[in-house]
């Protein structure tokens, strides 16, 4: 089976898509990058629990509570006796 040569290939692209290289022309390289790199924290909440919240902010107040009532009835740590 032969290939087609470049010269033969019918160029299949609709017409609106004609003026595509022009419009990605002006594309920045890596634009979003950064976003990419520092990832996603994304966590999907039951149904139950999302209609006591209506809001992230609201979700993370709860949560930021909830780190500091922890911390409050947590038990300090000891530090290690050095014995000689």
């Amino acid at each position: 089976m032969k290939k087609k040569s470049k010269a033969t290939v019918n160029d299949d692209l609709r017409p609106e898509y004609a003026n595509l290289r022009q419009l990605l022309k002006n594309g920045v390289r890596g634009k979003y990058v950064e976003r990419y790199r520092a990832g996603t924290n994304l966590v999907m909440l039951e149904p139950d629990v999302a209609s006591v919240f209506p809001t992230a902010e609201a979700v993370n107040e709860a949560l930021r509570l909830a780190i500091q009532m922890a911390k409050l009835q947590s038990p300090p740590k000891r530090k290690a006796i050095k014995t000689l």
